[in-house]
Formats: structure tokens, sequence, C-alpha cells
């Protein structure tokens, strides 16, 4: 359906998202390029562009995606949520509902290359540009990939036996990659805030938070330490009990009071975090780098490797806030992660610029 009752066939742009970080992205894309396409129309509605949310089911996600979709509104975008994952029938009508629309978009943007959803709509689509807006720490590893001509897996997977349905899905994940690949008949662009190598033919843009700082703030800086949770433990990379470890001696050794949560994390998780260390548990309605620019924000953001350690810093650009990344230790990694996890948590860490780095507690 489309939302507010527009409709979202016409668009010479159609974007994908299915996260709140991926919509927050293409905002800042669409505020980067601002300009470069002629006319006051085109100003006001950004790239006629539509946003196409393919929804998932988990309720913390979907409530971000609802308010990201609300701010893409207000910028003159075009909305349309599919409830793409609402049955076992629903992949299908969202795919066929979009097949035409998808034929006819001259630009296509999406926010996860190795979304089986995002493979899939790629094999339909003839856009002449392809571009991937950041989803964080997943794009360092795309770029490699891409380069090195191997299939798309994301980092926590890989070193795992393929299942039977990767071994069904491998002709359409091999179709997607060739289109991600640049030729004479389709160009492709990256917009990361991430460091990723250089590809071939493809055009790396920097995401600097633009449309947030214009947006949002600056915000009130106290004088205490917040901590940004992630979803490691739900990943299956860390042990839970190392994770409540090393959040508990983070939080002491820095005086954090507040816990951002992950919207990945499980409840579970999050109430143990809270009895045992005392942590006021804040589940954001907004990606954090909105609700940091926001604020009221600690004068110390800690965080484990992730996203935000590279996001943050462009974000809270002029502030005065400072970001912490405390390294993962190896023996919080479970015996079922990849064999790769520690090298790439360890790469997050150490191409990460202007923030502190903390030796692993625990």
């Amino acid at each position: 359906m489309a939302v507010n009752g527009t409709p979202a066939t016409d668009a010479s742009t159609l974007a994908f998202v299915e996260s709140p970080v991926q919509l927050l992205n293409v905002l800042e894309w669409a505020h980067a390029t601002a300009g470069t396409e002629a006319g006051s129309e085109a100003r006001n509605r950004p790239h006629d562009l539509t946003v196409v949310v393919l929804s998932p089911t988990d309720p913390m996600t979907r409530g971000q995606l609802r308010r990201m979709a609300e701010l893409a509104r207000h910028e003159g975008m075009r909305v349309r949520w599919e409830e793409a994952r609402g049955g076992a029938g629903a992949p299908f009508q969202t795919i066929g509902g979009l097949a035409s629309a998808l034929r006819r978009a001259r630009r296509v943007v999406i926010g996860d290359p190795f979304s089986r959803y995002v493979q899939l709509l790629l094999t339909i689509t003839r856009a002449r540009e392809l571009v991937v807006v950041d989803d964080g720490t997943a794009t360092m590893e795309f770029i490699a990939q891409l380069t090195g001509g191997e299939r798309l897996v994301r980092w926590h997977r890989r070193g795992g036996r393929r299942g039977p349905r990767d071994l069904v899905f491998g002709p359409v994940s091999a179709v997607a990659r060739r289109r991600l690949t640049p030729s004479r008949a389709r160009t492709v662009e990256v917009f990361t805030s991430m460091p990723v190598e250089e590809a071939p033919g493809v055009t790396v843009t920097a995401n600097d938070f633009g449309w947030t700082r214009a947006r949002f703030g600056p915000p009130r800086v106290s004088r205490g330490a917040d901590l940004v949770g992630t979803s490691l433990v739900e990943t299956g990379v860390v042990d839970p009990d190392r994770y409540v470890e090393a959040v508990t001696a983070l939080a002491r050794a820095h005086g954090a009071t507040r816990y951002f949560a992950h919207r990945r994390e499980s409840a579970d998780k999050l109430h143990r975090l809270a009895v045992e260390t005392g942590l006021e548990i804040v589940r954001p309605d907004l990606p954090l780098e909105l609700i940091a620019r926001r604020g009221p924000i600690g004068r110390l953001i800690l965080s484990f490797p992730s996203t935000v350690v590279h996001t943050l810093p462009l974000a809270l650009a002029g502030t005065g806030v400072r970001v912490a990344v405390c390294d993962v230790d190896p023996l919080w990694l479970r015996d079922t992660a990849s064999p790769r996890a520690q090298g790439f948590l360890a790469g997050v860490t150490t191409t990460a610029r202007d923030v502190q780095r903390l030796p692993a507690l625990g």
C-alpha cells in the first residue's frame, strides 16, 4: 500500500529499505546529492524518489521505521510500506506488485545487498544506475567481496556450511552480484561513512551525516557517560555471560548510567543487564545518530566495535562529545562464531576515525 494514499509506481528512483538505519542513509544520500538534478521540482521531491519499506516483523524495528518514514515524507519523499513478511504468500505478492515499477525505474537505491529479498528484486530491475547506501559495517564486507569476486555473505555467517536454502538461492544471488558489478550498461555508487576499499568502476561517495546535522541539534551534553549496546550476542558471535561481564566492567570504569539498546537485542538480555549492572536501559525510537544529535547525550559515548564508532563522530561533529570503543577479547567469542569474526571486529575498531580506543574489559 502507499502511505498517505500516494501512489509509488511512477518514480524514476526507487529505494528499498529494511531497517531504520538504511532509511536514514537514503535521506542522507538524497541530501548530499541535492541540487545535482536541475529544477525546483526536483529539489522539492528529491530525485523523484519513492522509498519502499520492506517491513520486517520485529516490533522494535517496525516502530523505528514508522518514525523514519514520517521524516522521509516530511522531506518530500513518497513512502510505500510493504508487509513483505506478513505470511507465506507475502513475498510473492510484494515482488509481483513491485515488478512493473522496478522495470521502469531509472535508478534503484538499496540498503542491504546481502538481503535475499533485495537480491530477488535486483534480478527484475533494468535500472542503469544502482546505489548502495550505508548499512553499517556490512558495507565494508560488500565492497571487499565484490572486488574479490566472492559470493555475498554477511561477515558473521562466513565459514559455516552452506545450507539447502543457500544452494537453492545460489543462482539468484549470482545474478544479483552481476547486477551490482559496474558495466557499460550500469553504474554503481556506494554511499557510505565507512572506510571501504576501492572497487573497479564503483563510485564511492562519502556520507558525512549532513542531513542529520542540519535537521537535529546541537544536543545538550551532560557530564556523564552513555553506553551503546550491540547485537553481537544475538548474532551468535559473543558469549552472553562474557558480554554482561564486559558491560558491567565498562560501565563501572567510566561511570556510565544509561545503556542505549540495539534494536535487535533480546528483552531477556536487556532485563539481565538492567538487574546486574544497574544501568538505565533506553530503547530508542530512532537510529542512535538522531537520538544522540537530538540529545541530551553524555560527554563520553562508550561502544563495542560497531557501526556507531564510525557514524557518531560524524553526526556529533563540533559538539564536544567523545566516542570510545572497547575491543572485543577473543575469549568472549563463542565456538560458533565465524573464523573471521575477531579479525573483522578488530578492523572495525582500527579503521574508526576520531575515537578513543579502550582495552578489552571483563
